[in-house]
């Protein structure tokens, strides 16, 4: 075990004086007769000079216990992870999760954890993770708590288990994931023994819920470097039960190298759209990252070899979109993030119609219609897709985009696109062609629609002209 070094204990001693309630709550804890210790996140995080944010306590003391030491002090509690022994609470606008000293394994075809309590925080330190996150500041005597390494292995920006490997990863199997998401989220290495732990065990992540698979995942995807994580999802093999579409993209070359290596395009893609979140509201964005890795999983199953060495890939927009949606919905993302990742590869080849700007308006309406409230993404995802090397060729692509985006703004701005709507409403529709509500009207509205993309607006009587032509044609 390491000692802190006089820069590591001054960070230490920062967190401490930034945040005087973590005192005040190991005194209320030494007072009940309790231990009381910061663990895990947050002091790794203000040893790496990183952004605490909640605050996570072991305690020697019961749940119940906890909630007796803490009922007059907290500002809010709540207890939804008692089952676990936790109790969650509010003090200012701190956020804090005080669980009891315990151990987690699941059984072997469980996918709940069993929890049994401890008495030691050595023993509770042991259970945990990694030795990077089983490092505890007792309070409110501040003795920092370093029993496995962790201070040696943050300097080495290595993950190494407490306990062997095989033994971790068995209790929690979701550990492996964690794993590979702190490559991305902290610039770490696997040690060799867990690297090899994982790519022998990766079957085990099968029996934890989908749910808690999902929220690693994208834990790993929105971090600052999710491709170093993606590419240690692949190579251990983690990738194949999470998100097996990943590693199918990896095709083998053809022989005369007419096709791009579609994983490494996929990634490159990643990277660019990444760059350009700016342009969202929120950042990151689990929904344009989800679809520019995803935007080719199409690919596989359409490849096609054609004479000449040609290699196709027809409609891989549309199958991609399909199996975007059944793996989602499989790892259980929100129908919204579902839908619209979906959308967004469906409709990531339209803009390669446009060529030189010779869409009529009718058909940037359209675009922008189907696009809906995807637009903006759908414009990264289309400007991320180009990762040819020939300057030339994506300088072309890149102004004739610039152009796309200009008239779609100039569009914008004469006729609201975003809300585009036909120029009569459902109500006239019945009035004009004394007709019941039903399935009419709907094709009738769909008809004013088309209409209206196609010739813009129209004036009210031009609009029920055209409506009645309609009609007298399809009776």
């Amino acid at each position: 075990m390491a000692d802190l070094t006089a820069h590591e204990q001054q960070r230490c001693d920062d967190l401490i004086a930034r945040r005087p309630l973590l005192l005040e709550l190991g005194e209320l804890f030494a007072r009940a007769g309790h231990e009381l210790a910061l663990v895990g996140g947050p002091v790794r995080d203000a040893l790496l000079g990183r952004e605490v944010s909640d605050l996570d306590f072991a305690t020697s003391a019961l749940p119940k216990e906890i909630e007796s030491i803490v009922s007059e002090w907290a500002d809010a509690t709540w207890d939804m992870g008692r089952d676990f022994g936790t109790i969650g609470l509010r003090k200012g606008n701190e956020q804090i999760e005080i669980t009891t000293y315990r151990a987690d394994s699941y059984d072997a075809d469980s996918r709940k954890p069993t929890v049994e309590f401890g008495t030691s925080l050595d023993a509770d330190l042991a259970r945990r993770d990694f030795s990077v996150n089983a490092m505890a500041i007792r309070l409110p005597s501040r003795e920092f708590v370093d029993i496995y390494g962790g201070l040696d292995d943050l300097a080495d920006r290595t993950l190494r288990t407490p306990s062997g490997p095989d033994v971790s990863f068995s209790d929690d199997p979701l550990r492996m994931m964690r794993a590979v998401r702190f490559v991305a989220q902290l610039s770490f290495e696997l040690s060799s023994d867990v690297f090899e732990a994982i790519r022998t065990m990766g079957d085990r992540l099968e029996i934890v819920s989908a749910e808690r698979v999902r929220d690693e995942f994208s834990r790993l995807l929105t971090a600052d470097n999710p491709v170093a994580g993606l590419r240690l999802l692949v190579d251990t093999g983690l990738a194949g039960i999470v998100i097996p579409e990943l590693p199918a993209l990896q095709l083998e070359r053809d022989e005369h190298n007419r096709h791009k290596d579609v994983y490494e395009h996929s990634l490159t893609v990643l990277e660019q759209a990444i760059d350009q979140e700016h342009r969202l509201d929120e950042q990151p964005d689990l929904t344009i990252r989800l679809a520019a890795l995803l935007h080719d999983i199409g690919k596989p199953k359409t490849r096609r070899f054609q004479a000449g060495g040609v290699v196709t890939f027809h409609h891989h927009d549309v199958v991609g979109a399909k199996l975007a949606r059944k793996r989602l919905s499989a790892l259980r993302y929100p129908n919204s993030v579902v839908d619209a990742v979906s959308a967004l590869i469906e409709l990531h080849l339209r803009f390669h119609g446009y060529g030189d700007g010779q869409w009529t308006d009718s058909a940037v309406r359209r675009y922008v219609r189907d696009a809906g409230d995807q637009l903006v993404r759908l414009h990264i995802l289309t400007r991320a897709d180009c990762t040819t090397r020939n300057a030339r060729k994506a300088l072309k692509l890149q102004r004739s985009y610039d152009d796309l985006e200009s008239r779609i703004d100039h569009l914008s701005q004469e006729e609201e696109l975003q809300a585009i709507r036909p120029d009569l409403d459902g109500k006239q529709i019945m009035q004009i062609l004394q007709i019941p509500p039903g399935r009419v009207v709907g094709e009738a509205y769909s008809f004013l629609l088309d209409l209206r993309l196609d010739r813009g607006h129209m004036s009210e009587d031009d609009a029920t002209a055209a409506l009645l032509s309609w009609w007298a044609a399809r009776n």
